[in-house]
């Protein structure tokens, strides 16, 4: 990185109650910037998209996520750092007043990078005395567990916007080494069903851990007799159905999802691109020929669901896959730090659901909508989620670039139909036989 940012140890009061909190707090902002490193200055003020950020505004945002709603309202005598950084880079809370445009992110060349290193340390002290004064009350502790995930969210984003940045450059650079492949790896994992009887399955948040608001309340649900495919679906068979003709059927596809084929010029996944030995797709370890047994990825809703209907089949809504991600407790992802998805193991066919977690996150049929009960919270924070609950289709489970630690079960994702620029796949589901 051509830039770099002082870090300090921070001490934490011994013996206190809030000392995990404070380890996990430091420990998450110490993870952006180690992130960030192997990154140039320019690589770090580009926006390759309307959807994506620069890794800049990323660091910047999730420290005034903590200036705005931590240490303003609760930290005696806190100074703010910059009155200019609440319009660049407030994201979308009405509340907090107007903002940079979010497709003009890139123009945002001012502040420097450094003067935003200095940003986040100036933060991060005022931190550290909020916790030295043992002023962190319940609700500040909350409030922090909840910057703790904000943060932990924009650490993919600011991956994912990266690979996007990346695959529009024509060098095509890597943000890490790529892998060894092993032996044997290009051979697809049998695909194996698991049978669920249905009936009312609980669904949402139950424990006392950490969840957002749109996993709640906790209720339940009734699903009929239905099969889930026991892996997700790979890159060999999406060429099958590519080769099938998948991209020009329009039987195959909803009406929009038709339409942003035609419109897009939609032929393979995002960052697929045909070259001379077949097709190759661009990774955060540069361009890599297709791996067939490695689960696919971004693709969008649109495509998810055509391919469903090509294979036969269909997408499992988000209370089948969360019935069978009960009934079937999995470990949690390893922390391998390699952002690209892992193939599916080949033992077992049809035994248990494998790659619940950290390879795609998963289309579900479900429309992102409000559970029975629910209730935004009240202020600015209240605009995290609900406000979203229109025209979007959630996703389970978690991907590659999902911090360890960041999913769960009841973890409700949500994109627009026709995005695909994150680490989106899918796994098949059908009725019962």
């Amino acid at each position: 990185m051509a830039v770099s940012s002082p870090e300090r140890n921070r001490e934490i009061p011994e013996g206190s109650d809030l000392t995990t909190l404070a380890v996990r707090l430091f420990s998450t902002r110490a993870h952006s910037l180690r992130l960030a490193e192997p990154l140039s200055a320019e690589d770090m003020v580009v926006q390759a998209s309307d959807e994506a950020s620069p890794t800049k505004w990323h660091l910047a945002h999730v420290t005034w996520f903590f200036e705005n709603f931590v240490l303003a309202p609760h930290l005696r005598g806190y100074r703010i750092f910059d009155d200019d950084f609440n319009y660049c880079f407030n994201s979308y809370y009405e509340a907090l007043g107007p903002r940079h445009p979010r497709g003009r992110r890139g123009l945002l060349t001012r502040p420097s990078i450094e003067r935003v290193f200095d940003y986040r340390e100036h933060v991060d002290e005022a931190l550290q005395r909020l916790f030295e004064q043992d002023r962190a009350t319940e609700k500040i502790a909350r409030l922090i567990e909840i910057g703790i995930n904000h943060e932990q969210q924009h650490q993919e984003l600011l991956l994912t916007d990266i690979l996007a940045l990346f695959a529009a450059n024509p060098l095509r650079p890597a943000y890490q080494a790529a892998r060894s492949r092993r032996r044997g790896e290009e051979n697809i994992a049998p695909l194996g069903w698991i049978e669920f009887d249905g009936g009312i399955v609980s669904a949402g948040h139950s424990d006392n851990g950490f969840c957002w608001d749109n996993e709640l309340p906790a209720h339940h649900a009734l699903v009929h007799p239905f099969k889930i495919a026991d892996r997700l679906v790979t890159n060999g068979e999406w060429l099958e159905f590519m080769e099938d003709g998948g991209y020009a059927t329009a039987a195959l596809w909803l009406s929009d999802g038709w339409t942003n084929v035609n419109r897009e010029g939609w032929n393979s996944p995002l960052y697929w691109e045909k070259t001379g030995d077949g097709w190759a797709q661009m990774s955060l370890q540069g361009l890599q020929p297709v791996n067939r047994s490695e689960p696919v990825a971004h693709v969008s809703y649109y495509e998810a669901d055509a391919f469903a209907r090509w294979a036969g089949k269909r997408l499992p809504t988000e209370f089948e896959w969360e019935a069978v991600a009960r009934a079937n407790p999995t470990p949690s992802p390893c922390e391998r730090e390699v952002f690209r998805p892992h193939a599916a193991e080949s033992d077992n066919p049809g035994q248990a659901p494998k790659q619940l977690f950290g390879d795609v996150w998963q289309w579900t049929a479900s429309a992102y909508l409000a559970y029975p009960g629910y209730r935004a919270p009240a202020g600015a924070i209240g605009e995290y989620n609900g406000k979203f609950m229109v025209g979007q289709h959630v996703l389970r489970g978690s991907s590659c670039a999902t911090p360890p630690g960041h999913s769960r079960l009841s973890y409700r994702n949500f994109f627009y139909p026709h995005q695909r620029w994150q680490f989106l796949g899918l796994r098949l589901a059908a009725e019962a036989n």
